[in-house]
């Protein structure tokens, strides 16, 4: 698991706070597939709500899709 990087409290939630939450995302999603959001927060450190805002990061790049597997979400990085 990836050690967390001593922050302060406004780096914490800083756009380079949440950019490099995104790649530490896009990076577990590239070594292991697709995954749930509960995988995704064991595998990227800090709060839950930076891992979210990483997640739709990724998203509005085009970078992430998601689909419906039963009551949860799957997300994977998309091909190119």
């Amino acid at each position: 698991m990836p050690k967390e990087v001593e922050t302060t409290k406004d780096e914490e939630w800083s756009v380079d706070a949440i950019g490099l939450a995104a790649g530490e995302v896009w990076q577990i999603l590239k070594q292991k597939g697709p995954m749930n959001l509960r995988a995704l927060e064991r595998g990227v450190p800090g709060p839950r709500p930076r891992v979210l805002m990483a997640i739709g990061w990724l998203a509005r790049e085009g970078k992430l899709s998601l689909e419906h597997r039963g009551h949860e979400l799957e997300f994977r990085l998309t091909e190119g």
